[in-house]
């Protein structure tokens, strides 16, 4: 095994220790993308991505029926607002800036929605190619990284409450794992709330994929509509609902273990994540879709807050 590998685990397991966190993690697999390099680039993409929806499910198991209710019934305004707020600014900026279409319409639905995973579903229904693709999960993946940070930094100097900061950092950061993170960091309630919302606005991928398909088909007669059905978010429902009606036998301490578990998973994605992020992949971004990013995270951002203010 060489040194770099050796090194790689070890810095899993210290994240893993109770000297890690989220945060922490996805900085150590910064530091080691830009220093040493990733010695397991095979672990990043479709592995991470279903380490994430595992720990998500897992979560799943922390949470109750009622209480995903309240949040999802809660949080439906503020999805539908800044979805269609954030489509609609997007394409005005992409073309202000002359991005390319459909790298701006990508860009614009990972802001909206969840980050990769929108970007994912949307990019095979709009025939999107494979520099289109990078240079969006790219812009992003930056933006995640610095949300990680900065967010609940300002969630505790604006002294926001638990509820206020889950329902803010699951409509204003962009990817599923970034917004646990940033929750988690913040708090066990700001958790719980942050990953109902933001699972409730991953549902929209479907209909969005849907819509944008039928949009470019009609300049593209190759365009088709694909997008992948999210599955792992109605497996985190059923896991709540065997907490929610467990029998009384259920040691609730079960449920804890299967809850620290999803924790753990989401330390080590981010570390993956943040290993994966290379200099020549912030080479592609190039700048004016970043810039388009930054504008569209910014606005989104600042608007979600005040609304999130003023109605909770």
């Amino acid at each position: 095994m060489s040194w770099q590998k050796a090194l790689f685990i070890a810095l899993i397991l210290f994240c893993l220790s109770p000297y890690g966190s989220p945060p922490l993690a996805l900085l150590l697999g910064l530091l080691l993308a830009f220093s040493v390099g990733n010695p397991f680039p095979q672990l990043t993409g479709r592995p991470t991505k279903l380490l994430l929806q595992a720990s998500v499910v897992l979560l799943g198991f922390g949470m109750n029926l009622e209480a995903i209710y309240k949040a999802g019934r809660e949080g439906i305004l503020y999805t539908i607002a800044t979805i269609f707020g954030t489509l609609v600014l997007g394409y005005f900026v992409g073309r202000m800036l002359k991005v390319g279409s459909r790298t701006s319409t990508l860009i614009s639905s990972g802001t909206a929605i969840c980050g990769g995973s929108a970007i994912a579903a949307v990019g095979p229904a709009i025939n999107a190619e494979h520099e289109e693709m990078s240079v969006s999960l790219g812009t992003v993946f930056v933006l995640n990284s610095v949300a990680l940070f900065v967010f609940p930094v300002i969630g505790h100097g604006l002294s926001l409450t638990q509820e206020q900061f889950g329902i803010w950092s699951a409509i204003a950061i962009h990817d599923t794992s970034s917004v646990v993170g940033a929750a988690a960091a913040f708090g066990e309630k700001a958790l719980a709330v942050a990953t109902t919302v933001k699972l409730a606005r991953a549902l929209w991928i479907a209909p969005l994929a849907l819509a944008f398909a039928f949009i470019y088909a009609r300049s593209d007669s190759g365009a088709k509509a694909k997008f992948v059905v999210p599955w792992f978010i109605f497996l985190f429902v059923g896991a709540a609902a065997v907490r929610t009606f467990a029998p009384g036998f259920v040691q609730p301490s079960l449920f804890d273990s299967l809850v620290n578990l999803a924790k753990a998973g989401m330390t080590v994605t981010l570390f993956f994540i943040g290993a994966s992020l290379t200099p020549q992949m912030l080479k592609v971004v190039g700048m004016r879709p970043m810039f388009q990013g930054i504008v569209l995270w910014i606005v989104i951002s600042v608007a979600s807050f005040f609304a999130v203010l003023s109605l909770t």
